[in-house]
């Protein structure tokens, strides 16, 4: 069953966050609190962990578009080409923000992904998300537990999404409530902005 972790945005307990990171190390699932919805995520590169995630999405792995949580913008060119000036002005904008970009991805990324030509890259402005992947050292692989087909309770509320959710993961954060508005997705992969979602991001950055 999982654990339930009660942490605070305002003041992330290191000691909490390294808990977390522990687990995440040695391939956990972890429900966490982002900026828009709840996130389910893995390390990007825990081959089981991805596995266990394709399972529960009912998807086969290499048809998995998941996005990648970085801490900001410096981890960038570990797994996305280089891009010009004008995509990087768009990210700096938007960025951390509720937004997700899809880019074109580099011969870096990591062997489960190897034959994506694009990568999602989301950086939440959300303290508890960043201290986990900035502790981690690497990006989680983000998706969100947002029911497509409806917008239930348990999508906010961190105690119904243990409920739901106790025997499938490793870690609940409890970060306060979450949102049910999903993030705004725009593909900058080739070049032109296409907006593919329009979630809770304005696209008043373009």
């Amino acid at each position: 069953m999982a654990e339930y972790i009660k942490i605070y945005e305002d003041n992330p307990s290191p000691n909490q966050i390294a808990k977390v990171v522990k687990a995440l190390q040695n391939g956990g699932l972890v429900i966490y609190p982002t900026d828009t919805v709840y996130g389910l995520g893995c390390d990007i590169t825990k081959s089981r962990a991805l596995e266990r995630i394709a399972r529960i999405k009912d998807i086969k792995l290499n048809k998995a578009n998941w996005s990648f949580l970085c801490s900001d913008l410096s981890n960038l060119s570990d797994y996305v080409k280089q891009i010009d000036t004008a995509t990087f002005k768009i990210l700096k904008r938007a960025l951390p923000g509720p937004y997700t970009f899809i880019l074109p991805g580099n011969n870096n990324l990591p062997k489960d992904f190897k034959k994506k030509k694009t990568v999602g890259i989301r950086v939440p402005d959300n303290s508890i998300a960043q201290a986990l992947v900035s502790s981690l050292g690497n990006p989680i692989v983000s998706t969100s537990i947002h029911d497509d087909d409806d917008v239930l309770e348990y999508t906010t509320d961190p105690e119904l999404i243990f409920e739901k959710w106790q025997n499938l993961v490793d870690i609940v954060i409890d970060g306060g409530y979450g949102g049910n508005i999903a993030s705004t997705i725009i593909d900058l992969s080739e070049g032109e902005p296409d907006v593919i979602r329009e979630g809770k991001g304005s696209l008043d950055i373009l």
